[in-house]
């Protein structure tokens, strides 16, 4: 989760933004997976699988997930409205959330996004923020929670290569590339 911290803030300090990244690490080394692009609801779904996809067939022990968001939080004694979409909260906060899974545990770490007057990335806030005892949603439970036979890798490994997905060494960075018709 430390190395995913970096390198988000790497990312916010060269180009004041936080692609959506999964780390992991498995039988094949450590590797990371970006898509091309989050447009829509449809390209966000399939980045969840395809992150789930590369948990499986390179046996993945371990993930972190790091992305951009707005949240939102209730005030001590207020009921939380669950109506409100947090992008649409008045007061939303921008982080980058990063959300660890193990076989045996889930932790998430909040970086609040502080911004300069200008819209610049000029910092995250140190403040305390909440420890969750478990994530919902299509970017949590990305590891599968037991370990993949190899039947299961070789299919996920088939279906990653029909989807784009190609994996290069050292130092990995697999990217989602759309197939050509």
């Amino acid at each position: 989760m430390a190395q995913a911290g970096h390198y988000a803030e790497f990312c916010m300090r060269n180009s004041g933004k936080m692609a959506p990244t999964l780390f992991l690490i498995g039988a094949d080394g450590p590797m990371m997976f970006v898509p091309e692009s989050l447009a829509d609801d449809g390209d966000k779904d399939a980045f969840a699988t395809t992150a789930r996809l590369m948990c499986i067939a390179h046996a993945a022990t371990a993930c972190v997930m790091v992305l951009e968001a707005w949240m939102k939080t209730a005030k001590p004694g207020e009921k939380f409205d669950m109506t409100e979409a947090p992008s649409e909260a008045f007061d939303r906060q921008e982080v980058v959330v990063l959300m660890d899974e193990d076989r045996n545990s889930q932790k998430q770490k909040y970086l609040p996004i502080i911004r300069s007057g200008n819209g610049k990335f000029f910092g995250f806030n140190e403040a305390d923020m909440p420890q969750l005892d478990s994530m919902e949603g299509r970017f949590a439970g990305i590891l599968p929670p037991k370990v993949a036979t190899d039947e299961h890798r070789s299919l996920a490994k088939a279906m990653l290569k029909v989807k784009g997905v190609n994996v290069t060494k050292p130092g990995t960075t697999v990217r989602l590339t759309p197939p050509r018709h």
